[in-house]
C-alpha cells in the first residue's frame, strides 16, 4: 500500500508545482506523469481526470491559505492588528520567488466559465476570505465594514496578480501592499 500512496503523493506534488508555476492549461497529464516518474495509468487510477487533479490542488491550496492566514495573525490580539499582520505577511510572500500568484485567481483566469468545477472552488474560497475580512473589519470597528472588506479583497488579489506578472522584483507593485492596507484600515477605522 505504501507504494500506492507514495505514487499518488508524488503525482499530486508534481501537479501542484507545475500547475502553480506554469499554469493549468499549459500543464498536461503527460508532463505530470513524466516529471513524477509515475505512469499515466497510475495517474488516472488516483485522479480520473485532469480536472479532478486541479480541484484537489485547489482544495489543498485552500487549506494551506487558511493555515498561512492563521499563523500570520495568531500573535496579535486585535482584529485591526490581524488585518495588518496578514497584509505584512502577504507582502513578504508576494515578493518571494516562491509566489506565482493566487491559484484561485489563476484558475478563474484560465477557466472563465463559472460552471467549471475549479472556478466554483475558487469562488467558494474567495467568498470565505471576504467573509473573514468582513468579520475582522466589523470587529475592528470600521464605519463601513463591507466596503473595507471589499477594498482589502481587491488589494489582496491585486498583490497576487502583481506577483504573477512581475515576479519577486522589488519594483513590483506588491512591494507596497502592507502600507496600502494600513492606509485603507486607518481611513475606515
Amino acid at each position: 500500500m505504501k507504494n500506492v500512496s507514495s505514487a499518488k503523493e508524488k503525482l499530486f506534488q508534481t501537479a501542484v508545482r507545475l500547475f502553480y508555476q506554469r499554469g493549468y492549461q499549459a500543464t498536461g497529464v503527460d508532463t505530470i506523469a513524466a516529471e513524477s516518474s509515475v505512469g499515466k495509468m497510475t495517474l488516472y487510477r488516483h485522479f480520473p481526470s485532469k480536472d479532478d487533479l486541479i480541484v484537489a490542488f485547489l482544495h489543498a491550496s485552500d487549506e494551506e491559505f487558511w493555515a498561512y492566514f492563521e499563523s500570520s495573525t495568531a500573535q496579535v490580539p486585535t482584529a485591526r492588528e490581524k488585518l495588518q499582520a496578514f497584509f505584512e505577511a502577504l507582502q513578504a510572500y508576494t515578493l518571494s520567488p516562491d509566489c506565482y500568484g493566487c491559484p484561485f485567481l489563476n484558475v478563474a483566469t484560465e477557466f472563465p466559465e463559472r460552471t467549471y468545477a475549479g472556478h466554483q472552488v475558487a469562488i467558494a474560497h474567495k467568498q470565505v476570505v471576504r467573509e473573514r475580512f468582513m468579520q475582522l473589519t466589523e470587529e475592528a470597528g470600521a464605519r463601513q465594514p463591507e466596503a473595507l472588506a471589499n477594498a482589502l479583497m481587491l488589494l489582496m488579489d491585486g498583490a497576487y496578480m502583481a506577483a504573477r506578472m512581475f515576479g519577486s522584483s522589488p519594483a513590483s507593485p506588491a512591494a507596497n501592499v502592507a502600507e496600502a492596507a494600513r492606509h485603507l484600515i486607518d481611513a475606515y477605522c
